[in-house]
């Protein structure tokens, strides 16, 4: 496993030839998140199921995410099933 300093300078300075950028720009603001970011990467292995879903709620979602997540609740508040209009508009028209 990588140490902490190493990690800090793969978000700092980027990885050559691997496509991942580097981050900081040589500030001490710029090192503060690094750090911060480090971290965070040691304590991922350490979050509870709970804790994961928490984040996994605050990531950003596509309109199609938003729209199934809007189906879904108008269902548990009574209304039709979400895959109804979904297979209603996959259905073919006949001729």
């Amino acid at each position: 496993m990588a140490r902490d300093g190493e990690i800090f300078a793969n978000i700092e300075n980027g990885i050559r030839l691997t496509g991942m950028p580097g981050w900081g720009d040589g500030t001490a603001r710029s090192a503060y998140g690094s750090w911060s970011l480090v971290h965070f990467i040691r304590l991922l292995p350490k979050l509870t199921p709970e804790e994961i879903a928490e984040m996994e709620a605050l990531n950003p979602k596509s309109p199609a995410e938003w729209e199934q997540i809007q189906a879904e609740r108008e269902f548990l508040e009574g209304g039709s099933p979400p895959e109804a209009a979904a297979s209603h508009d996959a259905t073919p028209h006949q001729h």
